[in-house]
Protein backbone atom coordinates (compact mmCIF):
# COMPACT_ATOMS: atom_id res chain seq x y z
CA UNK A 1 0.00 0.00 0.00
CA UNK A 2 2.83 2.15 0.88
CA UNK A 3 4.48 1.58 -2.61
CA UNK A 4 1.12 2.47 -4.57
CA UNK A 5 0.91 5.76 -2.80
CA UNK A 6 4.18 6.61 -3.37
CA UNK A 7 3.33 6.13 -6.96
CA UNK A 8 0.54 8.14 -6.89
CA UNK A 9 2.00 11.29 -4.87
CA UNK A 10 5.05 11.30 -7.68
CA UNK A 11 2.34 11.30 -10.15
CA UNK A 12 0.61 13.98 -8.46
CA UNK A 13 3.70 15.94 -7.93
CA UNK A 14 5.13 15.85 -11.51
CA UNK A 15 1.11 16.97 -13.05
CA UNK A 16 1.51 20.22 -10.70
CA UNK A 17 5.21 20.82 -11.51
CA UNK A 18 4.17 20.50 -15.08
CA UNK A 19 0.65 22.76 -15.06
CA UNK A 20 3.38 25.16 -13.02
CA UNK A 21 5.57 25.49 -15.90
CA UNK A 22 2.43 26.84 -18.30
CA UNK A 23 2.72 30.39 -16.73
CA UNK A 24 6.46 30.93 -17.57
CA UNK A 25 7.36 28.19 -20.33
CA UNK A 26 6.58 29.75 -24.34
CA UNK A 27 8.56 26.96 -26.42
CA UNK A 28 12.17 27.00 -27.69
CA UNK A 29 12.85 28.15 -31.48
CA UNK A 30 15.21 25.00 -32.62
CA UNK A 31 16.97 22.17 -30.90
CA UNK A 32 18.88 22.22 -28.27
CA UNK A 33 22.74 22.25 -28.88
CA UNK A 34 24.41 18.85 -27.98
CA UNK A 35 20.93 17.38 -27.03
CA UNK A 36 20.02 13.52 -28.19
CA UNK A 37 18.37 13.26 -31.39
CA UNK A 38 15.28 11.04 -31.91
CA UNK A 39 15.84 9.11 -35.55
CA UNK A 40 12.65 7.03 -35.14
CA UNK A 41 8.84 7.47 -34.22
CA UNK A 42 10.09 4.32 -31.98
CA UNK A 43 12.72 6.32 -30.16
CA UNK A 44 11.18 9.65 -29.44
CA UNK A 45 8.50 7.54 -27.83
CA UNK A 46 10.55 5.46 -26.11
CA UNK A 47 12.73 8.55 -24.78
CA UNK A 48 9.36 10.43 -23.63
CA UNK A 49 8.45 7.73 -21.42
CA UNK A 50 12.13 8.18 -19.77
CA UNK A 51 11.80 11.48 -19.34
CA UNK A 52 8.22 11.39 -18.02
CA UNK A 53 9.78 9.00 -15.63
CA UNK A 54 11.26 11.49 -13.66
CA UNK A 55 9.43 13.80 -10.69
CA UNK A 56 10.44 17.12 -12.76
CA UNK A 57 9.98 17.33 -16.75
CA UNK A 58 12.59 19.08 -18.18
CA UNK A 59 9.77 20.90 -20.87
CA UNK A 60 12.27 22.46 -22.76
CA UNK A 61 14.01 18.90 -23.66
CA UNK A 62 10.30 18.15 -24.26
CA UNK A 63 10.32 20.42 -27.04
CA UNK A 64 13.94 19.44 -28.28
CA UNK A 65 12.55 15.66 -29.23
CA UNK A 66 9.56 17.02 -30.88
CA UNK A 67 11.84 19.20 -33.20
CA UNK A 68 14.43 16.43 -33.77
CA UNK A 69 12.31 14.16 -35.19
CA UNK A 70 11.96 14.24 -38.82
CA UNK A 71 8.69 12.26 -40.16
CA UNK A 72 8.65 9.23 -41.89
CA UNK A 73 5.30 8.48 -42.76
CA UNK A 74 6.26 4.36 -42.68
CA UNK A 75 6.79 4.81 -39.58
CA UNK A 76 3.42 6.66 -38.81
CA UNK A 77 0.65 5.39 -41.36
CA UNK A 78 -0.64 2.79 -39.61
CA UNK A 79 -1.87 5.18 -36.91
CA UNK A 80 -3.28 8.12 -39.70
CA UNK A 81 -6.97 7.43 -39.89
CA UNK A 82 -9.16 10.23 -41.26
CA UNK A 83 -12.88 10.76 -41.48
CA UNK A 84 -14.73 12.41 -44.37
CA UNK A 85 -16.53 15.02 -42.71
CA UNK A 86 -14.03 16.04 -39.68
CA UNK A 87 -10.14 16.01 -38.35
CA UNK A 88 -9.67 12.79 -36.06
CA UNK A 89 -7.62 12.37 -33.10
CA UNK A 90 -5.94 8.94 -33.10
CA UNK A 91 -3.81 7.99 -30.19
CA UNK A 92 -0.40 6.74 -30.06
CA UNK A 93 0.79 6.44 -26.98
CA UNK A 94 -1.03 7.34 -23.82
CA UNK A 95 2.42 7.48 -21.94
CA UNK A 96 1.41 5.91 -18.61
CA UNK A 97 -1.21 8.47 -18.04
CA UNK A 98 1.78 11.60 -18.04
CA UNK A 99 1.04 12.19 -21.59
CA UNK A 100 -0.83 11.52 -24.84
CA UNK A 101 1.13 11.47 -28.29
CA UNK A 102 -1.38 11.17 -31.00
CA UNK A 103 -1.49 12.00 -34.66
CA UNK A 104 -4.26 14.14 -36.15
CA UNK A 105 -5.57 13.70 -39.51
CA UNK A 106 -7.26 16.75 -41.33
CA UNK A 107 -8.59 16.38 -44.79
CA UNK A 108 -8.83 19.33 -47.13
CA UNK A 109 -10.30 21.80 -45.47
CA UNK A 110 -10.75 20.88 -42.20
CA UNK A 111 -10.57 22.34 -39.05
CA UNK A 112 -10.68 22.69 -35.16
CA UNK A 113 -13.12 25.06 -32.93
CA UNK A 114 -11.30 27.45 -31.32
CA UNK A 115 -10.30 25.85 -27.96
CA UNK A 116 -8.00 25.94 -24.78
CA UNK A 117 -5.91 23.24 -23.17
CA UNK A 118 -7.18 22.59 -19.64
CA UNK A 119 -3.94 23.79 -18.17
CA UNK A 120 -1.94 21.74 -20.15
CA UNK A 121 1.31 22.03 -22.20
CA UNK A 122 0.69 21.24 -26.61
CA UNK A 123 3.55 20.58 -29.02
CA UNK A 124 2.76 20.12 -32.54
CA UNK A 125 4.63 18.72 -35.50
CA UNK A 126 3.61 18.66 -38.72
CA UNK A 127 4.21 15.34 -40.29
CA UNK A 128 2.51 16.27 -43.95
CA UNK A 129 1.14 18.83 -45.43
CA UNK A 130 0.57 22.34 -44.25
CA UNK A 131 -1.68 23.53 -41.10
CA UNK A 132 -2.62 27.36 -40.12
CA UNK A 133 -2.79 28.36 -36.40
CA UNK A 134 -4.53 31.06 -35.14
CA UNK A 135 -3.90 32.38 -32.07
CA UNK A 136 -6.76 34.59 -30.35
CA UNK A 137 -6.89 36.36 -26.87
CA UNK A 138 -9.15 35.14 -24.38
CA UNK A 139 -12.57 36.60 -23.87
CA UNK A 140 -13.05 38.85 -21.17
CA UNK A 141 -15.69 36.40 -19.70
CA UNK A 142 -14.47 33.17 -19.66
CA UNK A 143 -17.35 31.66 -17.55
CA UNK A 144 -17.85 27.75 -18.60
CA UNK A 145 -21.26 27.65 -20.54
CA UNK A 146 -21.84 23.94 -18.15
CA UNK A 147 -25.42 24.11 -19.79
CA UNK A 148 -24.26 22.47 -23.10
CA UNK A 149 -21.67 20.63 -24.70
CA UNK A 150 -20.03 21.15 -27.68
CA UNK A 151 -17.50 18.96 -30.18
CA UNK A 152 -14.11 20.26 -30.82
CA UNK A 153 -14.73 20.06 -34.30
CA UNK A 154 -17.19 22.49 -34.60
CA UNK A 155 -18.23 26.31 -32.94
CA UNK A 156 -19.94 26.56 -29.74
CA UNK A 157 -24.10 27.97 -30.86
CA UNK A 158 -24.20 31.57 -29.43
CA UNK A 159 -27.60 31.81 -29.27
CA UNK A 160 -28.58 34.79 -26.36
CA UNK A 161 -24.71 35.26 -25.52
CA UNK A 162 -23.74 38.91 -26.17
CA UNK A 163 -20.15 39.13 -25.68
CA UNK A 164 -17.11 40.33 -27.30
CA UNK A 165 -16.01 39.18 -30.48
CA UNK A 166 -12.39 37.12 -29.41
CA UNK A 167 -9.18 39.54 -30.82
CA UNK A 168 -6.79 37.84 -33.37
CA UNK A 169 -3.59 37.36 -32.11
CA UNK A 170 -1.26 35.48 -34.79
CA UNK A 171 -1.41 34.03 -37.89
CA UNK A 172 1.07 31.02 -38.67
CA UNK A 173 1.07 28.23 -41.39
CA UNK A 174 3.36 25.02 -40.23
CA UNK A 175 5.36 23.13 -42.73
CA UNK A 176 6.04 19.90 -42.69
CA UNK A 177 8.69 18.88 -39.67
CA UNK A 178 7.78 22.35 -38.71
CA UNK A 179 6.39 22.28 -34.60
CA UNK A 180 4.43 25.04 -32.49
CA UNK A 181 3.63 25.06 -28.48
CA UNK A 182 1.05 26.45 -27.29
CA UNK A 183 -0.30 26.52 -23.50
CA UNK A 184 -4.07 28.42 -21.95
CA UNK A 185 -1.15 31.51 -20.96
CA UNK A 186 -0.35 31.97 -24.67
CA UNK A 187 -3.85 32.31 -25.59
CA UNK A 188 -6.11 30.20 -27.67
CA UNK A 189 -6.24 28.68 -31.12
CA UNK A 190 -7.80 27.08 -34.00
CA UNK A 191 -5.96 25.17 -36.38
CA UNK A 192 -6.88 24.61 -40.09
CA UNK A 193 -5.83 22.92 -43.05
CA UNK A 194 -6.00 25.37 -45.88
CA UNK A 195 -5.17 23.32 -48.26
CA UNK A 196 -8.52 22.60 -50.94
CA UNK A 197 -6.31 19.32 -52.69
CA UNK A 198 -3.57 17.84 -50.22
CA UNK A 199 -4.42 16.80 -46.51
CA UNK A 200 -2.18 17.13 -44.15
CA UNK A 201 -1.08 15.16 -40.75
CA UNK A 202 0.27 16.17 -37.17
CA UNK A 203 1.91 14.87 -34.28
CA UNK A 204 0.59 16.18 -30.81
CA UNK A 205 2.25 15.81 -27.74
CA UNK A 206 -0.50 16.70 -24.41
CA UNK A 207 1.37 16.59 -20.92
CA UNK A 208 -0.46 16.43 -18.62
CA UNK A 209 -3.00 14.31 -20.74
CA UNK A 210 -6.55 16.00 -20.61
CA UNK A 211 -9.98 14.70 -21.45
CA UNK A 212 -11.95 18.03 -21.16
CA UNK A 213 -11.49 21.24 -22.82
CA UNK A 214 -13.49 24.43 -23.85
CA UNK A 215 -14.47 25.65 -27.02
CA UNK A 216 -15.09 28.93 -28.02
CA UNK A 217 -17.35 30.54 -30.02
CA UNK A 218 -15.43 33.65 -32.29
CA UNK A 219 -18.37 36.20 -32.45
CA UNK A 220 -19.45 36.12 -29.06
CA UNK A 221 -16.32 34.59 -27.28
CA UNK A 222 -19.18 32.29 -25.45
CA UNK A 223 -17.49 29.42 -23.99
CA UNK A 224 -18.77 25.54 -23.65
CA UNK A 225 -17.25 23.05 -22.41
CA UNK A 226 -16.07 19.98 -24.51
CA UNK A 227 -15.47 16.02 -23.92
CA UNK A 228 -12.25 15.41 -26.29
CA UNK A 229 -12.43 11.56 -27.47
CA UNK A 230 -9.78 9.46 -29.65
CA UNK A 231 -10.98 7.73 -33.45
CA UNK A 232 -8.66 5.74 -32.85
CA UNK A 233 -6.29 3.76 -30.45
CA UNK A 234 -2.91 2.39 -31.42
CA UNK A 235 -4.16 2.23 -34.83
CA UNK A 236 -7.29 0.61 -34.10
CA UNK A 237 -11.01 2.45 -34.55
CA UNK A 238 -12.54 2.81 -31.52
CA UNK A 239 -16.18 1.89 -31.03
CA UNK A 240 -18.28 5.05 -31.29
CA UNK A 241 -20.95 6.11 -28.84
CA UNK A 242 -22.40 8.92 -30.28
Amino acid sequence: MTSVMRIEDAEVNQEQYLRGLTKTFTGIEKPLKDAPQCGTLTELIAELHRVFAEDRVNIEYVNHLMMSYKSNAAEWRKFAKFDRYRYTRNLVDAGNGKFNLMLLCWNEGHASAIHDHADSHCFMKMLKGELTEVRYAWPKDATVNEDAAANIGQDPEDQEYSGDELEELSRTTLATNGVCYINDTLGLHRVENPSHSDVAVSLHLYCPPFDTCSVFNKQTGKRTKCKVTFWSKYGKREEQTE
